[in-house]
């Protein structure tokens, strides 16, 4: 029996839109809810990093655009992108650590988007997230790349694991997915 979903597949396939869909349907159902999710974030017309949004509405610098020159303090690149760590950290982590044991009316639910490469670089980060998936009173919705390259070991792990349900995005299906996503949640959470 699953108890967490994941959704994985390419970037700009639809993800964290259906995520933030299955974030509203959950709530409107009464579904205690909390986590994050990434946004792109834009300036004119063009990519310039990404941000953290909460479910509370926070919002803090995830990566932006760096130079090659630049020779600050110990970077965590991943690309073009400079990784900030301290703002990631400083709102990601409250929110997980804020896990509890769930209630009489059934397990919280705690959005995860992503666990990606950026976000990996925070130890702090990677044992909060496994905290959360043993954690008995938790259904963690989240989002985990799809395999490239060098495996990311918490990724892998989490897509091994015999109670997480994994759901590939793809263009053909992601229209359609949205109510197979919200009912596999909300039998998790029983």
């Amino acid at each position: 029996m699953a108890k967490h979903v994941f959704l994985t597949g390419p970037p700009g396939i639809g993800k964290t839109t259906l995520i933030q869909k299955a974030t509203e349907a959950l709530k409107s159902s009464g579904v205690p809810i909390d986590g994050f999710y990434t946004e792109e974030v834009r300036e004119g017309g063009r990519r310039i990093g990404f941000d953290v949004v909460t479910l509370s509405g926070r919002r803090g610098t995830l990566s932006r655009l760096g130079s090659d020159s630049s020779t600050a303090r110990r970077e965590y690149r991943v690309g073009q992108y400079i990784v900030d760590l301290v703002s990631f950290e400083h709102l990601v982590l409250p929110v997980l650590r804020n896990v509890d044991l769930g209630s009489d009316t059934g397990k919280k639910v705690y959005v995860i988007d992503e666990i990606g490469k950026m976000e990996l670089f925070s130890r702090s980060f990677i044992q909060a997230v496994r905290q959360t998936l043993t954690g008995s009173g938790t259904t963690i919705l989240g989002t985990i790349p799809i395999p490239k390259g060098k495996p990311l070991g918490l990724v892998e792990e989490i897509r091994s694991r015999r109670d997480v349900m994994v759901f590939n995005v793809t263009k053909e299906n992601r229209d359609n997915i949205l109510q197979d996503i919200v009912t596999t949640v909300q039998n998790c959470r029983k």
